[in-house]
């Protein structure tokens, strides 16, 4: 987030495919002002799952040419980001049980529900003296459905806010979450 935009100020959002790697695809995001100064961006990584067996798929040349990808235009100039990977220690935790309000058209927690889960699991102090993060990255690894009951951990490391969700047994990470 470069700049939050106002309230009923006009906005346009534009989004296009990029490139696809074995079983990946990538798509940028970005909003700008009337002025057209871009204010929001963001690069996202998709997946093809098999719907019958919840495996990966490869996605091949007819499925992608269906997007139209643009090969040359980029949000980001180094898009080599950092995976995120669990911490070993964890300074608080919530858990969450999955309401229907949380869910998408695919019976799975919606994506941007994740961040609210991250509001959540925030200690009161970090909370409320950092509404709003302008810089977030979400990895998804499982994911979540209606009545499941997760684990939300959180730890402050190296300058980031890190918010881990897991399984309520702690076995299965559904998502790393990290905020600054």
């Amino acid at each position: 987030v470069i700049r939050r935009p106002e309230y009923a100020e006009k906005i346009l959002a534009r989004t296009w495919s990029k490139n696809s790697l074995k079983c990946y695809a990538f798509r940028d995001f970005e909003v700008a002002d009337e002025n057209g100064n871009v204010i929001v961006k963001a690069s996202s990584r998709w997946v093809l799952v098999n719907i019958d067996n919840g495996r990966l798929e490869m996605i091949d040349d007819k499925i992608l040419s269906k997007y139209q990808p643009e090969f040359d235009k980029c949000v980001f100039e180094d898009e080599n980001f950092e995976k995120l990977r669990e911490p070993e220690t964890y300074q608080h935790e919530i858990e969450y049980e999955i309401k229907r309000s949380d869910i998408d058209v695919n019976h799975h927690l919606h994506n941007i529900n994740y961040l609210d889960l991250a509001n959540e699991a925030l200690p009161d102090d970090v909370y409320n003296n950092n509404k709003e993060f302008d810089n977030f990255r979400i990895f998804y690894k499982k994911e979540i459905k209606l009545g499941e009951k997760v684990k939300c951990k959180y730890t402050f490391l190296d300058g980031k806010n890190i918010i881990t969700i897991k399984s309520e047994d702690g076995k299965r990470l559904h998502s790393i979450i990290e905020l600054n």
